[in-house]
């Protein structure tokens, strides 16, 4: 079989890629060139893979499964929101290959069947003093820990009790004892919320990844509502 030549193509613009010629290979879950020298092509041409660990990366940093709330103040700078969206399928596709395409907490799978996919989640450390917020380390979740990790989001959505049982699931905290990691959690959060936070992404830049302007931290409140907002339009779906 001829080596396949791979794209590395936005979810955004696998229209215009599959309009140039690109083709989908379903199990490795990703785009490439049926042939050499496809002009319309170039612009998706693969960059070199991103290392594996990213330099500097803590990889026992955060593990296991808590309740990891971002402060208000530092909404919309994920990792997601700051990368430029070539470069999120160069990170997407490291951090799927080095967890073998399993959650790194619980250590499943994906299920379609059951709309269980795996995500990227991040692992941010906050130095109080200089009110410095560095990306630490980049891990794979399933989408039930990565809601529990998000608690206050799920509890928007109306996904709290989930969470809050998948939490006692994977860890085996008694009901007494989640509660009381919740509660921390949110106490937590309103402390740091109240401040503003410098962001360091050098985990990223240092590997050679785009970085995105997130929005200014003034309008972050804003741009959260109304994609809480979409969210939940998509969620409601249309109405007869």
């Amino acid at each position: 079989m001829t080596e396949r030549i791979w794209l590395d193509v936005p979810y955004g613009e696998k229209d215009r890629a599959k309009a140039a010629g690109a083709r989908w290979d379903p199990t490795a879950r990703r785009w490439y060139a049926p042939r050499p020298g496809m002009e319309a092509l170039r612009p998706w041409e693969a960059l070199p893979e991103v290392p594996d660990p990213l330099p500097g990366e803590d990889r026992t940093f955060g593990s296991g499964l808590f309740v990891d709330l971002v402060p208000s103040s530092c909404w919309f700078t994920n990792v997601r929101s700051c990368v430029a969206e070539r470069d999120w399928e160069r990170l997407r596709r490291m951090l799927l290959r080095r967890a073998g395409h399993r959650c790194e907490i619980c250590g499943r799978g994906e299920d379609r069947a059951s709309g269980r996919w795996l995500e990227a989640h991040e692992r941010w450390s906050y130095d109080e003093t200089r009110s410095v917020q560095a990306l630490r380390r980049l891990v794979c979740l399933c989408g039930d820990c990565h809601r529990t990790t998000h608690f206050g989001l799920a509890r928007v959505r109306g996904q709290a009790e989930a969470a809050f049982e998948h939490l006692r699931a994977v860890t085996g905290m008694s009901v007494e004892q989640a509660e009381a990691h919740v509660d921390e959690a949110f106490a937590l959060w309103q402390r740091r919320s109240a401040r503003a936070w410098t962001l360091d992404l050098s985990l990223l830049t240092e590997a050679g990844i785009t970085l995105a302007e997130p929005p200014p931290a003034h309008r972050r409140g804003a741009v959260a509502a109304a994609e809480l907002a979409r969210t939940r339009g998509r969620e409601r779906g249309p109405r007869s």
